[in-house]
Parts: C-alpha cells; sequence; structure tokens
C-alpha cells in the first residue's frame, strides 16, 4: 500500500484526488468504483496489475473521498463523471487504456467507450452488464427497495443522519454482500434493516471500515446520493455523440457474482445468461463466481485479480 502514490488532478474546475501505482510507461488501467466504496476499494488490484507490469489509476469521483465537492451536489450528472474520467486520462497524457468498473462504476466506464470507442483496449466489469438507456430493472421493486428510498430527497439525508458516517458505510456493506434485495418494510428505513451487532464480513476488516468511514466524514454522502440514484428519478438523455450507435464494441470481460443481490433484480440473470446483452456488447465474454457476492473484488481478491490479469494478458497490444 505504501508504494501507492497519491495526487490532484485539477479537471472541469475542481480536484480530483487519484491514487496510481505502476510505471509510465506501462499499458495503463483506470479503476472506477462503485458506491459506497473510493478509490480504496481496488487496494489489492492495484497492486495486483502493477506487479504484473501495468500502470494502475484510481480516481475519488468528484464529491467521493478525497475529491473536492462540486458546489451543488444536486446537480451532478452521471456524464459530469464520464467526463471526468476523459479529463483525467487526458490530463495524464494516456490516449488508450483498460477499463475496469465496479457496480455503477462499470455503466460509466461503458459510457466512456460509447463516447471515445478509439481510447478503449478493453473493458472489465465487476457486476454489471451494459443496458441501453431507459430499461431499470429496479422500477418494478416496491416502494421500499433501497433504490427507491435513497432516489427521495431527504429520506435517505434523514435516515444516515440518525449515525455517524462509518456506521452508514458499515451497514451498507453488511447489506449489500447479502444475496438477499435490501427492501424495508413501510415503517421501516433502510439503516434499521442492519442490526448493531450484525458483525462485518469476514474479508472487511474494521481497519477498512475506518479508512471509508474517515474519508465519508469528510465528503458526505450529498454527491453519492445524487450519482447514482437520484439521477434515476429523470429520464437519461444521451448525449448527441454518443447516440449513434449504442454498442459497446471493446472486449469486454463481466465477471457476475452468482450471490450479488444485483444478479437477482428482475429480469438480470436472464438478460445476462440468455445472451440478450451481447446485442449491445458483442465481444463479450461471462465468467461466473458461486459464491461471489456484491464486493467480489474485496471477496476474493486472488480469484478476480487472476481473472482480470488473464483478461488484460490477452488483450495487450
Amino acid at each position: 500500500m505504501d508504494e501507492i502514490k497519491h495526487s490532484y488532478i485539477k479537471v472541469n474546475g475542481l480536484k480530483l484526488h487519484v491514487a496510481e501505482i505502476g510505471s509510465e510507461t506501462s499499458p495503463a488501467i483506470i479503476f472506477l468504483h462503485g458506491f459506497p466504496e473510493i478509490w480504496y476499494t481496488w487496494r489489492r488490484q492495484m497492486i495486483a496489475v502493477a506487479e504484473a507490469g501495468y500502470r494502475a489509476i484510481a480516481p475519488d469521483y468528484r464529491g467521493y473521498g478525497l475529491s473536492d465537492i462540486p458546489a451543488q451536489p444536486e446537480k451532478t450528472s452521471f456524464f459530469d463523471l464520464v467526463k471526468d474520467t476523459a479529463s483525467i486520462l487526458d490530463s495524464l497524457n494516456i490516449s488508450k487504456v483498460f477499463v475496469i468498473g465496479k457496480d455503477f462504476g462499470s455503466m460509466v466506464g461503458y459510457t466512456f467507450a460509447l463516447f471515445h470507442p478509439e481510447k478503449v483496449i478493453g473493458i472489465v466489469s465487476l457486476g454489471v452488464a451494459f443496458r441501453p438507456p431507459g430499461s431499470r430493472a429496479h422500477q418494478v421493486l416496491p416502494e421500499g427497495y433501497y433504490i427507491n428510498r435513497w432516489k427521495e430527497t431527504g429520506r435517505a439525508e434523514a435516515d444516515f443522519g440518525r449515525l455517524d458516517a462509518k456506521t452508514v458505510v458499515r451497514n451498507i456493506y453488511i447489506l449489500f454482500s447479502k444475496s438477499e434485495t435490501p427492501i424495508a418494510a413501510e415503517n421501516q428505513e433502510i439503516m434499521d434493516l442492519v442490526e448493531p451487532s450484525t458483525p462485518l464480513p469476514s474479508w472487511f476488516t474494521e481497519k477498512d471500515l475506518s479508512i471509508y468511514g474517515s474519508l465519508y466524514e469528510k465528503s458526505g454522502f450529498q454527491t453519492p446520493l445524487q450519482v447514482p440514484y437520484r439521477i434515476l428519478k429523470g429520464k437519461v438523455e444521451v448525449p448527441k455523440e454518443a447516440q449513434k450507435d449504442l454498442k459497446v464494441e471493446a472486449p469486454t470481460l463481466l465477471i457476475m457474482g452468482e450471490k450479488d443481490f444485483v444478479f437477482k433484480l428482475p429480469g438480470t440473470e436472464e438478460y445476462i445468461r440468455s445472451g440478450e446483452v451481447k446485442k449491445y456488447v458483442p465481444n463479450l465474454e461471462t465468467i461466473y463466481v458461486p459464491d461471489g457476492s456484491h464486493f467480489i473484488h474485496e471477496q476474493f481478491p486472488d480469484q478476480v485479480n487472476k481473472l482480470i490479469l488473464s483478461f488484460l494478458d490477452s488483450k495487450k497490444h
């Protein structure tokens, strides 16, 4: 971990924190986190790829971790994160890159590939298959589904506000590590789905939790609630330059944990297993990990690192 360098890159009016390891002359990989993660979620993957001869770059999104919080978090869009990704790579003079994404970070990566196909050598997604705009599995889930609750302005703020940031992250890690979809009863809040005595997942330490907690103490949850959750309230308008052909042509590896609750969302497993996803990602390979959870890269780092490196080595020029 001490070998990982930390710097700030000014892009689009904000200073974004970037963690990095590996030679500047090596093939580059950008790691895009999900929620409730920050750059630190990729620590084991970054070290593994650097030792194998790659350059690993892991930013914190605007409003996350050590990056600046935008002046109006409630106006942050999904495409801001895509533009920030492009700007980070431009400022580092990286013209071609592998993209590795987790959860909604995969969607940032896929969208970056739609805008900049010439820059993407290959994509690895952990847990999220590409879907065209407008297909939303969570829309058919009940009002108590966590996304439906967090989309509602003020609801999560009041729920989270009863606890410190570390406890909020702890509860989300516990909830999202289960195979059941997090759904609250009518008079229950999402944070109340976790008993205070519930232990952390065996692969997630108190030290890890402290690091996450301190970073969310700094950033708060306003931008993370906006992107990815509250942007779902409106229609996602795809900018014209990405509308031409909603196909991700880059070679893509999807690593899917079969115990990831996202895999069990309505229609998701069928969409992936049937091969329908290949209409949009024709060069897709999917590997299923039977006991893999939503945090598969932290749960099984060695196995995931081997899968990632095998893919990278087969695609690098």
